[in-house]
């Protein structure tokens, strides 16, 4: 019998009619006890052949059903449970033949189906990757949930009840009595909402809705409802179903402080608000945000969530992630957007893979729950300066978890909901294909934080650079990441470009800011504006003037702020003009070396170099637009940016074939 693996104890798959053989039962409790054991809350399991495999797994896994035979159940459920609609709750299946369904695989990626479903044997296969296995199987790989949850999960689809569980306390028990009458109050605040929002103080709540795009059908599907301005009206709708310490857990309500130190009476939390369910990955409304639909001072935050309870920690949950893992599966890449509208905006709008934070930090809960669904990840933030910084954040999390990441910057400053409804969903699909890569956002926002061509500059955005490519697992990746930041911050300096390399190789966060030591062409300059005889006067206003028309083209000189001090001192003293220390140091070795002042030549030719640097930069510049612009399949922009190439090239030619004048 083939076997395989199909949760964290490495149970082996079953893919004909017996669920488990005898001798299977022997070997999985010798095989693999130390690893039960070692996952297991309950200690030490029985003494091997009194108690089946099976059993020691749902121990294992926390769900302890009753006593009857564990392999009973589990057959129970095999031979009641329909394979075929399982796994159409999934994924599409097409009939091919008397007992055969085909459809796309769900754990690869192809075009043509290779997948099938036996529906009188009871098992799948994929002739593609060769995945095959039970509907337990199934479940347990597509949910990545352990067995004896699978079996849970089968057995809710297809409505056959299960023994009551038991407990290994009473603190347990309780705890799990308290979660589920914390849910069943959820359940029941949630249908309420729904109910105000219908009534006569819902109308302004709906029209609030409507004019935020969303239809009835919408509000439905995400099960939006409104809380009326009343402290107790909900309350009174609870307040049959649980005690108070029990309403006082469930976040629902809200109370004050007395000045013994005790709490006062509870009251509504939530009121005159729009109300958003909050679900967790089952699809059990766990908590909410509600949105105020008053404005000036009474109007308090804009949005106010449910607090930390049994059931809800905001740090553990993903926004939708109920809704859309069946199409993030399908997809092979999730979309995470910040706040709940942006999410609720996009799913509607087709785009079902979405999932929001909730307008909170990112967490490493929150990753390694997305990582059970994919590896891959486009982040759409918002472009404001929060939104940028969690998603610098974001990608900071993810990368160390080994996602590959890409970033949406949506045009005109607008947030996922707004861009959506005002340009509809073919320009935000087109968005999302032109989406970028981690590296180059992450290098485009370094240009725009440390803006300027000087080496202090550019280290800063080096520094800015490094713990991100750190985070990078691969050293392939870390290098390629550290040549395009080179490129594209345009630093020409072969020292710089090494460091960096250098410091991305071996996964260093930041380097040095150094004095760079004085090219020939800085030398000139600073003994050409530092000159004091008439008679070469003319020399000097050549470099000014040249300072004064391309600024640009002398940003990237370590001497640069010299250079401008010194083209504005009218008839100072060059060394009292440059006021930083180690700028008058550069300018002081310049002088110190100087035997006589420069010629025109001399500066001309300094100058042209210049000049030369800076159209080779340009060049680097359009050749990374150009490939971005190929990237994305974007002709009439490449159109543009090669005609721009071919007349940087064409003016450097011209450069190089210019010889300056002689005096």
């Amino acid at each position: 019998m083939r076997t395989g693996v199909l949760s964290p104890f490495l149970v082996p798959l079953i893919e004909t009619r017996e669920l488990m053989s005898s001798q299977l039962v022997n070997s999985v409790q010798s095989a693999h006890r130390p690893h039960l054991q070692a996952f297991s809350p309950f200690g030490p399991g029985p003494t091997p052949g009194t108690i089946s495999a099976f059993h020691i797994l749902l121990r294992t896994s926390g769900l302890i059903l009753n006593k009857a035979p564990m392999l009973d159940i589990a057959q129970t459920v095999k031979q009641q449970a329909d394979i075929v609609k399982v796994i159409e709750g999934y994924i599409r299946l097409r009939k091919a033949g008397a007992q055969n369904y085909t459809g796309l695989c769900p754990f690869h990626k192809e075009k043509s189906p290779s997948f099938s479903v036996h529906a009188v044997r009871q098992f799948y296969h994929c002739f593609g990757c060769g995945v095959s296995g039970d509907v337990f199987s199934f479940v347990g790989k597509i949910e990545n949930v352990s067995f004896p949850e699978a079996v849970r999960i089968v057995a809710g689809k297809c409505g056959i009840p299960l023994p009551k569980r038991e407990f290994s306390s009473p603190e347990e028990a309780a705890g799990a009595r308290l979660r589920g009458k914390l849910l069943d109050l959820h359940e029941t605040a949630t249908a309420w909402f729904q109910e105000q929002l219908q009534g006569p103080e819902g109308a302004v709540a709906r029209e609030y809705l409507a004019g935020r795009g969303l239809t009835p059908e919408g509000i439905k599907t995400f099960r939006i409802g409104y809380a009326p301005d009343s402290f107790n009206a909900l309350r009174d709708r609870l307040s049959g179903m649980a005690d108070q310490e029990t309403l006082r857990a469930s976040g629902l309500f809200a109370s004050k402080e007395q000045g013994d130190g005790t709490q006062g009476p509870i009251y509504d939390r939530f009121r005159k608000r729009v109300v958003f369910p909050i679900c967790n990955e089952s699809g059990r409304v766990i908590a909410f945000t509600a949105r105020t639909l008053e404005t000036g001072e009474k109007a308090g935050a804009k949005y106010i969530n449910s607090p930390e309870t049994p059931l809800y920690s905001k740090g553990q949950v993903l926004f939708n992630l109920d809704k859309a893992r069946s199409a993030i599966r399908q997809l092979e890449f999730a979309l995470l957007v910040e706040g709940q509208m942006d999410c609720i905006s996009v799913f509607l709008r087709g785009i079902q893979n979405v999932i929001a934070t909730s307008g909170t930090a990112f967490t490493e809960q929150q990753v390694a729950l997305l990582r059970r669904h994919t590896s891959q990840v486009v982040v759409n933030f918002d472009p404001d300066a929060a939104g940028s910084n969690a998603a610098e954040k974001s990608i900071a999390l993810l990368t160390e978890e080994g996602f590959t990441i890409k970033i949406v910057t949506l045009d005109g400053g607008l947030d996922p909901d707004r861009y959506i409804r005002e340009r509809g969903v073919e320009a935000y699909t087109a968005a999302l294909r032109g989406s970028r890569r981690q590296s180059d956002y992450l290098i485009e926002r370094a240009r725009l934080t440390f803006p300027g061509a000087s080496s202090e500059q550019k280290v800063k955005a080096m520094n800015y650079l490094l713990p991100h490519i750190r985070r990078l697992p691969e050293k392939l990746a870390r290098d390629q990441f550290a040549a395009d930041a080179a490129q594209k911050l345009g630093i020409d300096s072969a020292v710089l470009r090494e460091e960096l390399r250098q410091a991305a190789l071996k996964r260093r966060d930041h380097v040095e800011t150094r004095t760079t030591a004085l090219t020939e062409v800085e030398r000139v300059l600073l003994r050409a504006l530092a000159i004091d005889d008439p008679e070469f006067e003319q020399t000097r206003r050549l470099a000014i003037e040249a300072l004064a028309q391309q600024p640009a083209w002398f940003e990237h000189l370590g001497a640069f702020a010299a250079l401008q001090a010194l083209a504005d001192r009218q008839s100072r003293d060059p060394m009292e003009v440059v006021e930083d220390e180690a700028q008058r140091a550069l300018l002081a070795e310049a002088l110190l070396a100087e035997t006589k002042p420069p010629e025109e030549s001399e500066v001309q030719s300094a100058i042209q170099e210049i000049h030369e640097r800076a159209i080779e930069s340009r060049q680097r510049d359009l050749r990374a637009l150009i490939a971005e612009a190929e990237r994305r399949g974007d002709f009439a922009e490449l159109a543009v940016l090669t005609q721009q190439k071919l007349e940087m090239d064409r003016t450097l030619r011209q450069l190089h074939n210019r010889k300056p004048p002689e005096r």
